[in-house]
């Protein structure tokens, strides 16, 4: 199968297969022949071709026809302009594989090859340039231009998967940028358009310019936003319209996007490219449904494209969403408050790795997921805080971004929900019990708390305590003290050391001395809360 863009028309009368040169001041015909022509081909038969009484003297502005088949033609290679992870290619057509890096050439018979989310980018000798998408095959089968015309012909064969071309205005009969698959074959003037091969079927989408397809059994001219299904037969068909993207900013990543559905859509594509080089791919995807998430990205001026697939998978017209990647450190990974953790301080403890190249960082807590409601933001140089300010009990988000030496906050990572709840009015101190000739208090347990202090005194106000320690476990051992009245009270403390009391100060009963002897359960005990 042939695609074919609408070549442009020739000047005046001369033949389509001549290329037409414009006279400067200072030419004359033997530099021109030396600059242009085969070298078996003399500078007689370009005067005699063009009917120059004057080889020496030509006037400025006359046109000169050069016939394609006189013209020099010289080998070119392809430039590698970018890569995105695991992408192998061959030098030429006797070259070993070998894992591509920017600015390798690749000559005729060459070959370009992405693994899993990978891509790579690479430009022809007039500018042209091709994004091979991941898990996809190209091979360079011609690769040449003609003397200085600027003339270039390219012939390129996609094996496999998906492949984007941007192709430059070329003038000149001679000018040629074709594009083969297993069933088609596209011959392209500047003009921007898609081509894939996948499970057998190939498809051709034109963003801009005009392409012709043919083979099999027909053919079709396919302007700007119209496509087609190519299997023996051409199919067009307008392309699905770009989604409607919301309009509005990132300032963390993930980047959750979605959209509402196009209809005729049975997936989506999506991918994120630098904007001043559209050809450059940093993110690739494919969904079911009208949603994305987009994981790290590098800093800089981006741009989310996004485009509906049909059912026979011919993909539509492209949305685009600027976007702009702070030049700070990625976001760190959050270590706690964990997804949906409840937390029993006012003042949790927030903690997180250190990015590469960050010197500090900045937690923002808010009261909705978007962020929108904060209450407070924290600078930190370390990797963990606290808030300056209680937090009344409820559900919170939080988050946090790296700053580098020089100031630069990055973007912040995902908001993550995280409970406050008051810490519980009463220690439940159950009642006291002896054990190996010991009093036993015990108390419930506490989340996030790791340690108590523990207070006991025969006075109401807890002065001379007889015991002031400090636990590992809900649960006190002390050595059996007189009967009467004791009171205590139970601290929680958090890994600072900040004390938070649990309930009020409480009062306990023991019987005389004498009652011990008869074990735990001749102990008559009576609790009181004060």
């Amino acid at each position: 199968m042939l695609i074919a863009a609408i070549a442009c028309a020739g000047f005046g009368n001369a033949s389509a297969a001549d290329w037409v040169y414009r006279v400067r001041p200072g030419d004359n015909l033997w530099d021109l022949a030396s600059a242009h022509l085969k070298a078996d081909i003399p500078w007689s038969r370009l005067q005699a071709y063009n009917r120059v009484p004057h080889p020496k003297h030509l006037p400025p502005g006359q046109r000169l026809r050069f016939p394609v088949e006189w013209l020099r033609v010289q080998p070119e290679r392809v430039r590698v302009v970018a890569v995105r992870g695991a992408v192998q290619i061959a030098m030429d057509g006797r070259a070993p594989a070998r894992a591509a890096t920017v600015d390798m050439r690749i000559a005729t018979d060459g070959w370009v090859e992405t693994g899993e989310n990978a891509s790579a980018t690479v430009e022809f000798a007039d500018g042209s340039r091709l994004l091979l998408a991941s898990r996809s095959r190209v091979v360079f089968d011609r690769l040449s231009s003609f003397g200085r015309t600027g003339m270039v012909d390219s012939e390129v064969r996609l094996q496999r998967g998906r492949a984007t071309h941007r192709v430059a205005p070329q003038n000149g009969p001679a000018a040629r940028y074709e594009v083969s698959t297993p069933s088609a074959t596209s011959s392209v003037r500047g003009t921007r358009f898609r081509v894939a091969y996948e499970d057998g079927r190939e498809t051709t989408e034109v963003v801009e310019g005009h392409v012709g397809v043919g083979g099999g059994s027909g053919s079709a001219e396919l302007r700007a936003g119209y496509g087609s299904r190519n299997d023996g037969s051409v199919r067009a068909r307008a392309l699905l319209p770009a989604p409607a993207l919301p309009a509005r900013a990132f300032d963390s990543l993930p980047i959750v996007l979605e959209w509402p559905s196009v209809p005729g859509a049975s997936g989506y594509q999506i991918d994120v490219v630098r904007a001043d080089a559209p050809e450059v791919q940093l993110f690739e995807a494919a969904a079911a449904a009208p949603k994305a998430g987009i994981g790290t990205l590098p800093p800089g001026h981006h741009l989310i494209r996004v485009r509906a697939v049909d059912a026979e998978g011919v993909a539509g017209l492209d949305a685009n969403l600027p976007i702009e990647v702070p030049e700070g450190p990625a976001p760190p990974l959050t270590i706690r408050p964990a997804n949906a953790e409840v937390s029993y301080l006012p003042k949790p403890r927030f903690e997180w790795s250190r990015s590469e190249g960050a010197e500090g960082a900045h937690i923002q807590i808010a009261r909705d997921a978007s962020m929108g409601d904060l209450v407070q933001e924290i600078d930190s140089a370390s990797t963990r805080a606290r808030p300056t300010v209680s937090l009344p009990p409820g559900t919170y988000w939080w988050r946090v971004a790296s700053r580098d030496a020089r100031g630069r906050l990055g973007l912040f990572g995902g908001a993550l929900p995280f409970d406050v709840r008051a810490m519980p009015s009463d220690a439940q101190i159950a009642g006291p019990s002896v054990k190996e000739g010991e009093l036993v208090l015990r108390w419930r347990s506490v989340p996030e708390i790791t340690r108590y202090r523990v207070e006991v005194s025969r006075h109401a106000d807890l002065r001379d305590p007889l015991i002031d320690t400090t636990v590992e476990t809900p649960e006190l051992h002390m050595k059996k003290p007189r009967g009467g009245r004791w009171y205590v009270r139970v601290h929680a403390l958090d890994e600072d050391g900040a004390a938070m009391e649990l309930g009020s100060i409480q009062e306990i009963r023991l019987p005389c001395m004498l009652c011990y002897a008869g074990g735990a359960a001749s102990v008559a005990l009576l609790l009181l809360v004060l």
